[in-house]
């Protein structure tokens, strides 16, 4: 009739993506990843030790820690893609091979979503840990120019009563600190090589040969501190780079696997 309008059914839009299942994935993803780098961790520092002469070599510890990044990213996001794929809800009247892409983006998203909260969670304290120890390395290279140990070398006299000697430290510090500094960080020239010899000789009561040879050890002994905190800091600055590759591989085999794990758990889910 005219006047009445026909009521029609109208289907309610459906979602292409579960925002529930994706975030239940991602929490469980981050949670799994959490525990299992805690227990490689674990299990890292439980290898090594202070009083042991037969550690792993750095290569070995960089390949150990590859592989179990490679695992950790595995098992976290197949259980969070799978989850995502599975709790998704079912669309019928959707072609088989949608439904499929749909699972596995859904995979894919948790797994998207869960690298996120953990770069958000830890990436700060990262951050501030790779920046103190930029720190700590650049203050050794900086400050090792001259030590109590190197002052007691230079200028220790038979002379001297142990009691004067605290007072003079420091006005020594600043009479051959500089030149020391200079000195272990190039070649010294000869005027402040004979400045050291002759200060040495007077402050100790040493010949000159003496001095001389005591100004050779201490900035040999210097040189060599600095060259060994040049080295330990372009070790780490290979570890730092070699981690981010690794971290980097394992994240795409990660995001590889959540895919599949989607299908997977979608396919289980049109099952029952």
């Amino acid at each position: 009739m005219s006047g009445f309008v026909e009521d029609r059914e109208v289907a309610a839009p459906r979602a292409g993506i579960s925002w529930g299942a994706v975030i239940a994935g991602a929490v469980v993803a981050a949670a799994t990843g959490v525990v299992l780098t805690l227990l490689g961790v674990g299990f890292g520092f439980s290898s090594v030790s202070v009083h042991a002469g037969n550690n792993p070599t750095a290569l070995t510890f960089t390949a150990i820690a590859a592989v179990w990044l490679i695992v950790v990213q595995w098992v976290s996001s197949f259980f969070g893609g799978y989850l995502a794929g599975r709790l998704r809800p079912n669309l019928s009247g959707v072609h088989a091979t949608e439904v499929t892409f749909r699972d596995t983006a859904a995979g894919l998203t948790a797994w998207a979503l869960a690298a996120v909260l953990t770069v958000v969670v830890a990436g700060s304290g990262i951050s501030g840990l790779l920046k103190n120890a930029s720190q700590a390395a650049s203050h050794h290279v900086a400050s090792a120019h001259v030590d109590a140990y190197a002052l007691n070398v230079l200028f220790r006299s038979p002379q001297t009563s142990a009691e004067t000697e605290p007072g003079r430290i420091m006005a020594r510090r600043m009479l051959v600190e500089p030149v020391l500094a200079k000195a272990a960080s190039g070649p010294l020239n000869s005027a402040d090589h004979d400045y050291l010899t002759q200060l040495v000789s007077a402050q100790a009561g040493v010949p000159g040969d003496e001095a001389g040879r005591r100004v050779d050890a201490v900035i040999a002994q210097e040189q060599d501190a600095i060259a060994h905190a040049k080295q330990a800091a372009d070790t780490a600055r290979k570890s730092a780079a070699e981690l981010a590759f690794y971290t980097c591989f394992s994240m795409m085999v990660g995001a590889f696997i959540a895919a599949i794990a989607g299908a997977i758990g979608g396919r289980q889910r049109d099952t029952f």
